[in-house]
C-alpha cells in the first residue's frame, strides 16, 4: 500500500492544535493539516484517504512503564524461576504487537529479564518482527535489600530482573556492561520491600542505597552519555533521586515537602503509575488477588496524588506508564487508563492526560521536537478512535473502537489474529492471582 494518507472530517486533539479536521501524512512525516492538507493531497498522485467523521485522532501513545519480557507472572516465583532466554524472546515479540495494536506506537521497557529487551528492540528496529518504538534498560540494579521480592533475591549475581551491587566497583562495572551491551537507560531500584517493616520505615518502601551511590550510578551513566530511571516508593527515595541526578522517577509515592521541593527543582519527569494499583483495587476481587493488596494500594494512590499534582502544577513533566507485563495489567488491555486515573485523582483535564500520555513521553527517545504532537514535520505516529475521547478516554478500552493504528506512516496489519493466550509446562504458575485481568473481564460486574 502506498505510505501516503489524508485523514479527513476527523477530531484531532494535539497539543497545540484547535479545530483541525484533517491530516496529511507521507514518508512516515506529517505533511500539512487542515485546509493545506486537503489541498496538498491533490498534487499526490496516490493517496489513500479515510474518513475519520466520528472519530478522534491522537498522536500514538507512549508507554512510560512497561515490562515486555515477563510475560504476565502471577507472582515473583513465577517471574523469578520459571523463564526461559529464548522463549522469553519469542513470546514478548507476539505481546509487542499486542501492545502496537492497542495503540501504543512507543514505549519504555524499564528493566527486563535476561537481554530480551535489547533483543527484541534491535528485531523491531530491523523490521525482523513488528512492534512499538522502544527504549529499554538492562537488569535493574538493586542492593540485596531493595526490590519487591524480598528472600527470593540474592545476595549477589543476577535473578529475574535484577542485578545486585552491592559496592562501588560492582556499580560501576555493571553500568559499563549494561552500556555495552546497549541499553538505553539504567534503571535503579531505589526503594524496595524489606522482609519485615518496622514503625521507623514510615509509609511506602525503604530507601535501600545511598545519596552518595546515587549520586555514583548518575556520574558513571551520564558520563557515557545513557539517562537513569528509578522506582521510588517512598519519600526519601524519591528526593535523593532527585538530588542525585536522576532523569526520570517511577511511582514518586507518598512524597514530603522535601521530596517535592527536590523533584521541581531538578524538574525530574515523573511517571505516577497508578494503573496497576487502581486495577488491583477495582478488580482483584475477579481474579483472586490478595485482598489486603487492595487496601495498601489504595492507601498509596490517595496519599500521594496531591503532591504529583503539584509538582505537575509547578511544571514537572508527568508521563503516562501502565506497568503492563503482570497478570493485573495484561498486555494490549490497559495502557489507556492512566489518563482516566490522571483525570480522576490528580484533576487533569482530558486534554491534559492525553498530552501526559503522548508528547512528554517524547523525551524517553529524545525525539522532543520529533515525537508524540500533530504537527508538520513530526513522526507520523497516529491513532484514529471512534468516538470523541474528550468526553471519554475509556473508549480507548475496548478494542472495536480502535479503527486504525499508524507507527511512522505505515498502517498496523491488525488482520491478522494473535493468540491470546498459551500454556507452556512450566510457565505459568503462582499467586499474584488466579487470572488475567483483561478489560472484557473487567467490564463484567
Amino acid at each position: 500500500m502506498d505510505n501516503s494518507f489524508l485523514i479527513n472530517n476527523t477530531k484531532v486533539i494535539s497539543a497545540g492544535q484547535q479545530s483541525i479536521t484533517a491530516v496529511l501524512f507521507s514518508a512516515g512525516r506529517i505533511v500539512a493539516l487542515g485546509d493545506k492538507a486537503t489541498a496538498a493531497a491533490k498534487s499526490i498522485e496516490t493517496v489513500n484517504i479515510i474518513d475519520g467523521s466520528g472519530c478522534t485522532l491522537i498522536p500514538g501513545l507512549i508507554d512510560a512503564h512497561c515490562h515486555i519480557s515477563f510475560d504476565r507472572p502471577k507472582s515473583n516465583d513465577e517471574l523469578f524461576f520459571h523463564r526461559r532466554p529464548g522463549l522469553a524472546s519469542i513470546i514478548a515479540s507476539v505481546n509487542a504487537q499486542k501492545v502496537l495494536r492497542s495503540g501504543v506506537t512507543s514505549f519504555f521497557d524499564a528493566d527486563c529479564i535476561f537481554d530480551v529487551g535489547v533483543d527484541l528492540r534491535d528485531a523491531m528496529e530491523a523490521g525482523v518482527v513488528q512492534g512499538p518504538r522502544m527504549a529499554t534498560g538492562g537488569n535493574v540494579l538493586i542492593t540485596s535489600v531493595g526490590g519487591t521480592a524480598g528472600r527470593l533475591l540474592p545476595d549477589s549475581g543476577k535473578l529475574g530482573y535484577a542485578v545486585i551491587v552491592q559496592t562501588a566497583d560492582e556499580i560501576v562495572r555493571e553500568i559499563r556492561s549494561q552500556v555495552k551491551g546497549g541499553c538505553d537507560w539504567i534503571k535503579v531500584h531505589v526503594s524496595g520491600l524489606p522482609v519485615r517493616k518496622t514503625p521507623k520505615h514510615g509509609d511506602g518502601e525503604i530507601q535501600a542505597w545511598t545519596l552518595d551511590e546515587l549520586r555514583l550510578v548518575c556520574d558513571t551513566a551520564h558520563a557515557l552519555g545513557i539517562p537513569v530511571v528509578g522506582h521510588c516508593r517512598n519519600a526519601s527515595s524519591t528526593r535523593d533521586a532527585a538530588l542525585a541526578g536522576f532523569d526520570m522517577i517511577l511511582h514518586a509515592s507518598y512524597m514530603d515537602e522535601e521530596a517535592l521541593e527536590a523533584v521541581i527543582d531538578k524538574a525530574v519527569p515523573l511517571v505516577p503509575t497508578f494503573t496497576f494499583l487502581a486495577n488491583l483495587i477495582e478488580h482483584g476481587d475477579k481474579i483472586g488477588s490478595n485482598p489486603a493488596l487492595q487496601k495498601i494500594f489504595r492507601n498509596e494512590i490517595s496519599q500521594s496524588a496531591a503532591m504529583i499534582r503539584r509538582a505537575y502544577d509547578a511544571g514537572v513533566p508527568l508521563m503516562c506508564g501502565s506497568e503492563s507485563g503482570f497478570s493485573v495489567t495484561p498486555y494490549g488491555e490497559w495502557h489507556y487508563r492512566e489518563m482516566g486515573l490522571f483525570v480522576e485523582h490528580l484533576g487533569l483535564t482530558p486534554l491534559e492526560a492525553i498530552a501526559c500520555a503522548t508528547e512528554a513521553g517524547a523525551s524517553i527517545f529524545g525525539l522532543q521536537k520529533e515525537l508524540g504532537r500533530i504537527e508538520e514535520n513530526y513522526i507520523a505516529d497516529l491513532v484514529l478512535v471512534e468516538g470523541d475521547l474528550e468526553k471519554d478516554i475509556s473508549l480507548m478500552g475496548h478494542k472495536k473502537n480502535i479503527k486504525a493504528v499508524f507507527k511512522a506512516g505505515k498502517l498496523v496489519n491488525t488482520d491478522q489474529p494473535l493468540p491470546s493466550d498459551w500454556s507452556i509446562p512450566g510457565w505459568q504458575v503462582g499467586q499474584y492471582s488466579n487470572d488475567l485481568l483483561t478489560f472484557e473481564l473487567a467490564q463484567n460486574k
